[in-house]
Order: structure tokens, then sequence, then C-alpha cells
């Protein structure tokens, strides 16, 4: 059993919470081994069709990367901790949509982790950053990336070289957020999104997320030629047949997953 996190289930949704409170959730070596394991299992379980990550206490989500496993660390060995297998790479090649419920701060590598995520759901605490360079370093898990891609080359320019927070109605207002509730109501809100998302037909979730992902990875035409391809691959389930079905019939659809 993990020590650094906690699984849970509610229906067809896993939340994941990092559990390093006293350390604000910082992610050392054993707790991204542990999240990528977790994660690896509830990539083959079929009653689990959407998950959520969030950060134990009502401070931190993720504060980033454990600064103590830097020192003295070459830099042959940080680049093959960085390169080796990790809930960082699990989250990002995870088929089922992810969910970042923010729960206060998220910087550093905690905003990488978030960045990986499909959506982000932010309390009002929240507090968004990438304080790397104040370490003398750069983001290095995705941050010069990610974040571009998402809010923008001057906006991502701005907090990478600052290294100064942003509260969560910025975060919000630049693209970083999906939405912001309060702390008291975050979980039952985030739930809210999740069990929606976890309705429909995890094929076509699937599908959905790899063709949304391609738009950041691919040059437009062959973005679309994809997307036809996926959109063509969801007409051999039976959740289609179903989904048309239900449609016709002016029901509620009830998708199998197959």
């Amino acid at each position: 059993m993990p020590e650094n996190i906690i699984i849970e289930r509610e229906g067809r949704v896993a939340i994941l919470t990092i559990n390093r409170p006293d350390k604000l959730n910082a992610l050392n070596e054993q707790t991204r081994g542990e999240l990528s394991g977790a994660l690896d299992a509830l990539q083959s379980d079929e009653q689990i069709h959407v998950v959520i990550i969030t950060g134990a206490g009502e401070k931190s989500f993720v504060a980033g990367a454990d600064i103590s496993e830097f020192a003295g660390r070459t830099p042959h060995a940080q680049r093959a901790v960085m390169r080796s297998k990790s809930g960082f790479g699990s989250i990002d090649e995870f088929p089922k949509p992810v969910i970042a419920m923010i729960n206060g701060f998220c910087l550093g590598g905690g905003c990488e982790l978030a960045l990986m995520c499909d959506l982000r759901i932010a309390s009002e605490n929240a507090r968004f950053g990438q304080p790397e360079i104040n370490l003398g370093i750069i983001p290095g898990a995705g941050g010069t990336q990610r974040l571009t891609r998402l809010v923008g080359e001057g906006r991502a320019m701005q907090m990478i070289l600052t290294g100064e927070m942003i509260d969560a109605q910025e975060a919000f207002r630049i693209g970083l957020a999906n939405a912001v509730y309060p702390l008291a109501e975050l979980r039952e809100k985030t739930l809210a999104i999740a069990n929606k998302i976890a309705e429909k037909s995890p094929i076509a979730l699937e599908m959905a997320k790899t063709s949304v992902k391609n738009a950041s990875r691919m040059n437009l035409r062959e973005g679309l030629a994809q997307e036809v391809d996926l959109f063509a691959l969801c007409f051999a389930s039976e959740d289609k047949e179903e989904g048309v079905r239900a449609f016709l019939e002016k029901r509620k659809p009830e998708f199998k997953g197959r």
C-alpha cells in the first residue's frame, strides 16, 4: 500500500490525494513513484472513468518538488531521475480524464503536475506559480512548454522569469484554472464535474482527449486528419450505437465502454 497517496472511490470517480501535509505535499521521488503506480492500476480499472488528483489539508495542492532531494545531486543524476517513469509521465499518458482539484499552493512541480491534468478546478485560496528561477534553476517538468501552450508566451514568460505567484482569480482570468470555488465547496463542485464527465462513453472520452491534445502536438492538417480517424473509430463501438439510439428515443444513454 502506498504511504504518501490516499486512494478513494466515489462511484466511477477515483480521488488520489497526495498525503504529505507537513511538507505542503511536496513531491519526493517516493511520492511520484506511488502516484505512478496508482495511475497504472486505475488505467486498467473499467469501473473508473475519471481521476481527480488533490493534496491533503487546506493549505496546499502541491507546493513543488521536495527541494531537499536537490542538494548535492549531479546533473547526470538529476537528468536520470527526471527521465525515469514517474507520476508526471503517467499523468501525461493517462487515457482517462484527469482533474486537478487545487486546494491551496500549486507551485513549481505542483503547477507542472496540474498542467498535465485535463482540467484544473481551484479553491479561492489557491496560489499558482513557477518559482524555480528563485533557486537558480528553471521549470523542468513541462512548465516552460505546457504553461506557454495554455496561457500564451507573454503570461508564461512573466510567471517563469519573475517567479511570482498569482491568485486563483488571476489564474482563471488567463485560462490556467477552469473554475474557482470557495474551499468549503471545492470537493463537491469538482466531483459534480467529474461525475458529469464519467457518465459519458469511456471510448469517446479517450478519443476526445487524444484529439484535443493533438492540437498542440501536430500542425493543423495533421490534427484534422487525426480527428477524422478518431471520429470514425468511435463508429466501431457499441457506445456509439447506444448514444444514437438513445437520442432518437429521447432517453438517457447507458454507455458500457464497449
